[in-house]
């Protein structure tokens, strides 16, 4: 009897959790002179909104860039993939 195939490995899965606690909110959001809102993420960058996206949209991008780098840094070898690695 063989093992079971196991979908996702562990340091996969191990990667998109320290992504996920890597890149959290940290504080309150704050609203600059010029009006526009920040909050800074636990990995030091400030998120903020612009003229286009909203505070929200720079959070979820920001995590799922994190989360992809993460992944893509552990992925198998040979695994296929829609962005060429490394970056």
């Amino acid at each position: 009897m063989t093992d079971p195939v196991e979908a996702v490995s562990a340091e996969m899965r191990h990667a998109k959790v320290r992504a996920a606690t890597d890149h959290t909110t940290v504080g309150q959001v704050i609203t600059t002179d010029d009006g526009r809102v920040t909050i800074a993420c636990a990995c030091g960058m400030e998120l903020t909104n612009g003229p286009t996206w909203s505070l929200d949209e720079h959070i979820r991008l920001h995590r799922a860039e994190a989360r992809f780098l993460a992944l893509a840094a552990v992925a198998p070898q040979g695994i296929p993939r829609l962005v060429r690695w490394p970056l």
